[in-house]
């Protein structure tokens, strides 16, 4: 005794199933829209954080930096650069920029070189606001460690 599917069946589970993922797609996005405000700070968004992000952008650091695990993995995570280098010292962490940024490309063998971009001191500062917000954002313990 076999069974076969008719046309009529395939439809019902057909559109049946469609129906099920489009509610259970709906139901997700509403709650991702409802959760990223109080996770993203974004009340914390200044001028500087804005421009900061902008510089990330224009400069292409995603191409060799990721960031809260997105962009390429050629260089160091920076998602938790604050808490890593910075210790969660705003002063320090700018300083600590500033001296980075300024002593690009770095001349030790066997190291990748990060290029001197030549941004003036605002702009530095500008890009470690970002990075400082950054930090901040609840981002589920990523990196899982934190050398990223």
């Amino acid at each position: 005794m076999t069974e076969r599917i008719t046309k009529n069946t395939a439809r019902n589970i057909y559109f049946g199933g469609s129906l099920f993922a489009i509610l259970i797609f709906t139901g997700l996005t509403l709650d991702t829209v409802q959760r990223v405000p109080k996770t993203s700070h974004s009340e914390n968004i200044t001028e500087a954080v804005a421009s900061g992000k902008n510089l990330w952008e224009v400069n292409n650091c995603v191409g060799c930096h990721t960031i809260m695990g997105e962009g390429a993995y050629y260089a160091p995570e920076l998602g938790n650069v604050f808490d890593r280098r910075g210790l969660g010292n705003e002063v320090a962490f700018r300083g600590f920029m500033q001296a980075w940024m300024a002593s690009q490309p770095l001349a030790i063998d066997g190291r990748r070189k990060m290029p001197q971009f030549n941004l003036s001191e605002k702009q530095v500062d500008d890009l470690s606001e970002f990075l400082i917000w950054t930090n901040r954002v609840d981002k589920n313990n990523w990196p899982p460690n934190i050398e990223g």
